[in-house]
């Protein structure tokens, strides 16, 4: 093998293991997004309308660059599995989101690499490298740095106990969709996964909608389709889910769930940043020398495979 073909593998190599950090960023866009109009959906709802446009697209793109499969009864059950904690998490994130502020949601976010790392150790028997923990240790400390300077951490204080409780769950369930897609994405690809994983979710989240209206005052006919919403809808199942479940797992292809996490880090960062940028909300002071820290972390951790 030349030279240049070597280089050309590593390169491509680690373009598609920074794949995370494109879907982290799209999902720190989801806080801007949300205030063209979420309000006016009930948060079930909202999940279900997000994951059937991002398998409506996900599917397209598949059956064109992608043959039928005949899927064995294990593969079955594992896009079940995966279906029904993505769909867990997606409901519980909502929930949890709509019961708690955009601060207490951001800092219990910090805990889903620390979820996926544990989960990633027991479950797949990933290495537990000291680059690793010194990495996710940094990141963590570089993103509640950024955090506490754009909110306020005696928040989380007041905050209604089921609402924590359901981001928890949310981080948790998020963390098992990670670490459960590994084997699936190893005997299919990255998006023949995040696709078949989706559809599965319509349905979950369909009986989930059915239970929100029956169990409160929400109502289908009360939503109102204006240009705002149909964006921010478009924004939250085209980008925040097909593209970016597909990227988030193309990164698991080159390295483990363990070190994918750490983009998670990014997430409320960026977010953030676009909320500055869009809303014109005031950064914090602590914003710069966090980010710094939180970046060096991500590239300690990023850069474990290569250093091993």
């Amino acid at each position: 093998m030349s030279w240049n073909s070597v280089s050309r593998s590593v390169i491509s190599t680690y373009l598609f293991a920074l794949a995370p950090l494109a879907a982290a960023a799209l999902w720190g866009g989801l806080y801007v997004v949300s205030k063209w109009g979420f309000d006016a959906v009930p948060p079930l709802t909202l999940a279900f309308m997000r994951v059937v446009v991002g398998a409506v697209a996900l599917l397209a793109v598949v059956r064109v660059t992608y043959p039928r499969r005949q899927f064995s009864r294990r593969d079955l059950l594992g896009f079940a599995a995966l279906g029904t904690a993505v769909a867990a998490s997606l409901a519980t994130q909502f929930l949890g989101t709509a019961l708690t502020t955009a601060s207490q949601g951001s800092l219990i976010t910090v805990l889903t690499p620390i979820f996926t790392i544990l989960l990633g150790v027991t479950l797949l028997g990933e290495r537990l490298s000291a680059r690793l923990v010194i990495g996710m240790a940094i990141a963590t400390a570089g993103t509640v740095v950024v955090l506490t300077g754009q909110y306020r951490l005696s928040e989380l204080a007041g905050a209604a106990t089921a609402g924590i409780g359901m981001l928890l769950v949310a981080s948790a369930t998020w963390a098992l969709y990670t670490v459960w897609g590994k084997p699936l994405i190893d005997r299919y690809s990255a998006l023949e996964t995040a696709t078949y994983s989706c559809v599965v979710a319509v349905p979950i989240l369909a009986v989930f909608v059915a239970l929100e209206i029956a169990t409160t005052d929400a109502s289908l006919r009360a939503i109102e389709p204006t240009p705002g919403l149909v964006v921010a809808v478009l924004y939250l199942g085209l980008l925040g889910t097909a593209a970016a479940w597909y990227l988030w797992y193309k990164g698991m292809e080159y390295v483990d769930a363990s070190v994918i996490s750490a983009f998670f880090f990014v997430q409320p960062v960026v977010g953030a940043l676009f909320g500055a940028m869009v809303l014109g909300e005031s950064l914090g002071s602590r914003f710069v020398l966090g980010g710094i820290v939180m970046a060096v972390g991500v590239y300690l951790v990023s850069t474990t495979r290569a250093a091993a």
